[in-house]
């Protein structure tokens, strides 16, 4: 079978990141064939890094034109995502967006009715779904192993930057150039992971600190609070200002509950529903009898590459005839971010927040943000670890 012909749009840390996979045959199925970027530093560094197999463009439109790709890995600014995702989707090749799908849902939206009417792949580089022990929590959860969901909290605070991260480009942690902070950098990987295993809350109530630990306009310290339909309630803690930080998921429901720390699993599961259990027992503490079930993962995650080999099978299935479920769609993007406007429309209201909630409210709640801002940054040459996360 053809090796799919892969493109990139932006070439910063991520994008450069993927475009060394893709041109030391990393991923399975794939070839790299273009690379585009404004940036001419980002440029000459392609130029001097690839041989003549990979074609270099300054504009999109150019590289579209030259008909040199199947499919784009668009790793852009945030704002841009749903914008070039369309442009994409209508030049009929398959598209690969990085996280964030985009900063604001109603962009999203958009983004995702093209992508609706489209016969391309339309995927999302929600990376952290192909680490088994997530996988792995998600097949307890859909096979009823927990029953119904009661809580869930998540401490989430491993994603310590300094402020030579910050400083690293104009464009990071502004309301203008990045649309926010920790929730739209470094955590919509846990925020995706929250809606993937337990769905998505109807209501949230968020407190947000901006600047807290840093010298920025956007949220460096989070606390949010969920209201599931069921009543079932969620915590969820991020910063990006602790070290060493803690990563730490609690997902309980009635038949017991499921702890995810350091790298493993902890799976205690009551003998009876504790809903029912509390209705007949005739004793005032007596739980539920319970006991601890060994829960073992194989393999290790594959990562962005597990991600773009996934994007490339659904693809070749698709060009057979096959029909196959992905495992990031890109379509499913757009629940994360809500959940993330929710989190942020909350702090700035200083009120509950019901999902779904007015988008375009949202949008100009974000940009009297934007208007408002006295940020002035000068964008500094300064190279972060592209093996990182943003």
């Amino acid at each position: 079978m053809n090796s799919i012909r892969m493109g990139i749009i932006g070439i910063g840390n991520m994008g450069t990141s993927h475009a060394k996979n893709l041109y030391e045959g990393k991923v399975k199925g794939a070839v790299l064939t273009a690379i585009c970027d404004t940036n001419m530093e980002r440029i000459e560094w392609a130029r001097d890094y690839f041989d003549d197999s990979v074609f270099i463009y300054n504009s999109f439109e150019s590289m579209i034109e030259a008909h040199v790709v199947d499919a784009l890995i668009i790793a852009t600014p945030h704002y841009s995502h749903p914008e070039l995702g369309i442009k994409t989707l209508e030049a009929n090749l398959h598209v690969l967006v990085e996280k964030p799908i985009g900063v604001y849902t109603q962009a999203v939206e958009k983004l995702n009715d093209v992508a609706a009417k489209s016969e391309q792949v339309f995927t999302i580089m929600y990376n952290q779904r192909t680490l088994p022990i997530y996988q792995k929590v998600k097949e307890l959860i859909v096979n009823g192993e927990i029953g119904e969901l009661i809580r869930v909290n998540w401490i989430m605070t491993t994603w310590f930057r300094s402020q030579y991260y910050y400083d690293s480009g104009g464009w990071r942690a502004t309301w203008e150039g990045e649309g926010g902070g920790v929730l739209l950098n470094q955590c919509p990987h846990q925020i995706d992971l929250l809606q993937w295993l337990c769905g998505m809350p109807v209501r949230v109530r968020s407190f947000c600190d901006y600047g807290k630990y840093h010298e920025i306009e956007v949220e460096d310290d989070v606390t949010a609070f969920f209201e599931y339909e069921n009543g079932a309630t969620g915590v969820f803690i991020t910063s990006t200002g602790e070290a060493p930080g803690t990563n730490r998921l609690e997902i309980s429901g009635e038949y017991g509950n499921i702890v995810v720390e350091n790298n493993s699993i902890v799976f205690r599961k009551n003998a009876d529903s504790v809903f029912e259990h509390s209705k007949i027992v005739q004793e005032g503490f007596k739980q539920p009898e319970c006991n601890e079930i060994p829960i073992h993962t194989e393999g290790e995650g594959k990562d962005h590459i597990g991600i773009m080999e996934d994007f490339i099978e659904t693809i070749q299935a698709k060009q057979q005839g096959i029909v196959v479920e992905q495992l990031s769609p890109g379509i499913e993007g757009i629940k994360g971010l809500t959940l993330s406007n929710a989190i942020h429309m909350s702090s700035w209201k200083n009120e509950w927040v019901t999902i779904p909630f007015d988008n375009i409210e949202f949008k100009e709640l974000l940009q009297d943000k934007i208007r408002n801002s006295c940020v002035k940054k000068e964008e500094k040459s300064i190279v972060i670890d592209v093996n990182g996360s943003h």
